[in-house]
């Protein structure tokens, strides 16, 4: 009960204090709270014990639900009808055309808040540590605690400047924007924009300190560890070009787990398709709901799929009574739509790293390797490429197919259009119009909610 109590009080002061509008934010909370009895005692209003830490880090609703689903609404995964668009919310609907302005006036975006929501528990959770006295036998649940924290904390920075910043560029990032960095508590605080090469420095030293504190395994699949740290650790290198460090971490993180999913063990009549958490996951995080979610494959997506024996389109997707394809959820909890580190993701990452750097055999065998998991058992023959560069192309079109509906393409399109050779054209039509979204276009950042703008006067990105 007394925990109980402690995470309600928590909960709404933090939801009452800062996340804009106020109300929006206090009812989704209020949903949350409802199975809490409370006590109405002020004593216990902060937490302050390594039993409240665990707790908080425990609440998959701040920190495993929820992830900006944003970028995957604008991706090229899915397209959708006339009359299915006309039931989108607006700021579907503007997400899905690539609208200069995308969010109703006054409206809470929890693409924004629900990060920053993380951050200030993560570090709560931190300042909590630093005065609570360790017990003898309690180092390595201080570590676990400490090091969840900044892996949470972590993800939230990196899902917020993937949303709402350009795609990282070496050469600009030390003077373009990213989001502001919050390292405390202090609602009253206004944190300008910090600068990109300053946001991901921030990720990039979360996960490593991480890394020092947790182990190499967990107790949920919503709880990071050393394979998961490493795994986020190679993601945020891959999005950053930086492909030396995203091969060392994807190989290190493999190293500490690398178990995949054989899918001829699958149902694809089954619903979810996937269990609860699949085998795959080193971290399970989903991506908040839209409607768009439960819209129609691409098709150009769906023929790139090599015949009967390759199971994932039959896994990915399913055939509805108008013959048209939508999405299954990958390790979906209750078939939320999955965009946390999988070993799947860590095979396609490094053998796109070791095509990158000429280890063409290495790079086709971490393929083959994920591949023949994904096969009808029996009927995989090996890939082979003439050189790296064949490999690496082979490399990107799997992982195109692989990581659909993961939020994976958003991080892609932003990187890959980096690069002339690899750059594309995202089309709708709709209505009888057709709309574009160009490589390096503005575009590629949301706008941040002007709720924010108004109480923190921050600089809004130009789209």
């Amino acid at each position: 009960m007394i925990m109980k109590t402690l995470i309600k009080l928590t909960a709404v002061r933090v939801c009452l204090m800062l996340f804009p509008p106020i109300m929006a934010f206090y009812d989704g909370c209020k949903k949350q709270d409802e199975l809490l009895n409370a006590r109405p005692d002020a004593a216990l209003n902060v937490p302050s014990t390594l039993a409240d830490v665990q707790s908080l880090l425990a609440n998959e609703d701040i920190f495993n639900r929820n992830y900006a689903t944003l970028g995957e609404l604008a991706t090229d995964d899915y397209y959708v009808t006339d009359g299915f668009y006309a039931n989108m919310s607006s700021t579907e609907q503007n997400a899905y055309l690539w609208a200069k302005s995308l969010y109703p006036a006054g409206a809470y975006v929890d693409a924004w808040s629900v990060p920053y929501q993380a951050i200030y528990y993560a570090n709560q959770v931190q300042q909590i540590l630093a005065t609570v006295p360790r017990k003898a036998g309690d180092e390595a649940a201080f570590n676990q605690a400490k090091g969840n924290a900044l892996f949470f904390r972590a993800m939230a920075y990196f899902d917020l400047v993937q949303t709402f910043a350009l795609p990282y560029d070496a050469a600009t990032a030390a003077s373009e924007p990213g989001v502001p960095l919050r390292p405390g508590t202090d609602l009253t605080v206004k944190a300008p924009r910090a600068s990109q090469q300053a946001c991901y420095a921030q990720v990039l030293s979360d996960l490593d300190l991480a890394l020092q504190l947790l182990q190499s395994a967990s107790s949920s699949p919503t709880q990071p560890n050393k394979a998961a740290a490493y795994g986020m650790t190679a993601r945020v290198n891959l999005c950053m070009g930086r492909y030396d460090e995203a091969l060392k971490n994807a190989t290190a993180s493999l190293a500490v787990y690398n178990k995949l999913q054989d899918f001829n063990a699958l149902d694809p009549s089954a619903y979810p398709v996937f269990p609860n958490y699949s085998p795959e996951e080193l971290f399970h995080a989903s991506l908040s709901g839209y409607y768009n979610l439960y819209s129609y494959a691409d098709t150009t997506l769906l023929r790139s799929f090599d015949g009967p024996n390759d199971l994932r389109k039959a896994i990915f997707f399913y055939k509805d009574g108008d013959g048209l394809y939508e999405f299954n959820s990958q390790y979906g909890k209750h078939g939320s739509v999955t965009t946390g580190i999988s070993t799947a993701e860590m095979y396609l990452t490094k053998a796109e790293c070791e095509a990158r750097a000429g280890s063409t055999a290495q790079a086709l065998s971490d393929l083959n390797t994920l591949l023949v998991t994904r096969w009808k058992k029996g009927t995989f023959v090996p890939y082979s490429a003439k050189n790296a560069a064949d490999a690496l192309t082979l490399i990107l079109q799997e992982r195109r197919k692989e990581l659909v509906m993961t939020g994976v393409r958003w991080y892609d399109l932003r990187r890959l259009n980096q690069e002339a050779a690899r750059a594309v054209t995202l089309i709708r039509d709709l209505n009888g119009e057709q709309f574009t979204l160009p490589p390096k276009d503005p575009r590629y950042a949301m706008p941040i909610p002007d709720t924010e703008i108004q109480l923190n006067p921050i600089p809004q990105n130009q789209r």
